[in-house]
């Protein structure tokens, strides 16, 4: 870690270091509290008058010296970067609607086929490794690309800003306060009205750094300009490909929270997953091939997902096997009981898929995300269970309708209409 100055190497792994960098804060918090204690009293000791002079220690004079020189030379943790959304008017309460969309470069499919529809409040994820047609996706919903196929139909009152991945519109040549203002020594955040000056000491820019160009930034600074920029303008849709790249921890856990209390409508692309999982309602994959698919939930939840999706038994194997039919020239037919499960289970079958559109929507509601991470855990594993029962009566389904019909060729004189 470097850290005003200071290189630490931490054993163990980014928890480990957390824990134990947390401790040391601590520590250090408590050292430097003495530290100023002691030596206010020390300054009051010099300041006594009359009375200090006749008694005074040169000794302990040299030591207060010492004691102003050790902490002048301290130096204080940078300051955390401070800002808020101006989300100006509300969107109406469809952000967009893909319909069978696809989109091809050449011979390489990115998009095959996909239907979504987002909602205002939604925080959408794209997950996918790179080149994938995460930034694709993104430029459809923009309208920046039009689809091959298929349509894709923008909500009304829509104001989008854009956290650019490749970070194509900085000017290297410009100054960084006329990046986020042109012509002008103000700017209005949330409907107040600041210098932009002090607007970007909220992004740790010091009034020197705001007058450099930006080809004298580095990583992190270009990318804390950014976010100054992209702050700077009402939006009640926010677009965000790969804006954790180079962020430092606190303004990292600053952008989480504010992107969690932020009602308008987030999309983003990230390979941090624990940042994806701490904000989004939604993740779209792209499992290659140009097939999209939609999850309730973030990033655990998809993999969560995938794992039972591939425990699943195969449609062909039902879970609950019949006995096997003897080698008779009658096969067994359907028994009371069997006979009244077959007329019930279209039911039990049509209840359990109302429950399970119910917990998905629980699970899409941003609030839930926000005030109950147990709450969310619960709903997850009360769909997992009804996906399971879902499979079961299914298979129990097809297994008594097979039986069924097995009973009626076997029957003389039956004989079956195509």
């Amino acid at each position: 870690e470097l850290d005003r100055g200071a290189m630490t190497s931490y054993l163990g792994n980014y928890s480990d270091y957390e824990t134990k960098k947390t401790e040391d804060s601590v520590t250090e918090s408590i050292h430097h509290g003495k530290f100023d204690k002691f030596l206010a009293q020390e300054e009051i000791w010099i300041r006594k008058g009359i009375e200090a002079r006749r008694t005074r220690n040169e000794g302990r004079v040299r030591r207060l010296e010492q004691l102003r020189r050790e902490r002048a030379q301290r130096r204080d943790r940078l300051g955390s970067v401070n800002f808020q959304v101006d989300q100006g008017l509300k969107s109406g309460k469809m952000v967009a609607e893909l319909e069978n969309v696809t989109k091809s470069f050449g011979d390489k499919v990115v998009i095959r086929d996909f239907s979504s529809i987002v909602l205002r409040g939604d925080k959408v994820g794209l997950v996918g490794p790179n080149g994938i047609g995460k930034s694709t996706l993104l430029k459809l919903i923009l309208g920046e690309f039009t689809p091959d196929q298929g349509s894709v139909r923008l909500g009304s009152k829509l104001a989008i800003a854009y956290f650019d991945q490749f970070r194509e519109k900085l000017d290297d040549e410009a100054m960084v306060s006329d990046t986020i203002v042109q012509g002008s020594q103000f700017v209005e955040i949330a409907g107040q009205r600041r210098h932009v000056i002090s607007y970007l000491e909220d992004f740790l820019f010091a009034p020197e750094r705001a007058r450099a160009k930006v080809s004298a930034l580095s990583g992190g600074e270009r990318n804390r300009l950014l976010l100054a920029r992209l702050f700077s303008r009402p939006a009640n849709v926010l677009v965000l490909d790969e804006p954790t790249n180079d962020l430092d921890i606190d303004t990292l856990e600053l952008l989480e929270t504010l992107l969690q209390e932020y009602s308008g409508t987030v999309f983003i692309v990230s390979h941090d997953r624990e940042f994806l999982d701490n904000i989004v309602t939604q993740v779209i994959v792209f499992e290659g091939d140009g097939n999209l698919v939609e999850y309730a939930g973030g990033y655990r939840d998809w993999t969560g997902a995938q794992a039972i999706k591939s425990n699943k038994p195969k449609k062909s194997q039902p879970l609950e096997s019949s006995p096997k039919t003897p080698k008779a020239t009658r096969p067994a037919k359907l028994t009371f009981r069997e006979t009244q499960e077959l007329e019930s289970i279209a039911q039990v079958i049509a209840s359990l898929e109302q429950e399970r559109n119910q917990l998905a929507q629980k699970l899409m509601a941003p609030e839930l995300y926000r005030e109950s991470a147990e709450g969310v855990k619960q709903l997850q594993n009360q769909l997992a269970h009804n996906e399971v029962q879902i499979h079961q009566k299914m298979a129990r389904w097809e297994a008594l309708e097979l039986k069924k019909a097995a009973t009626v060729l076997s029957q003389p004189g039956s004989a079956v209409s195509y």
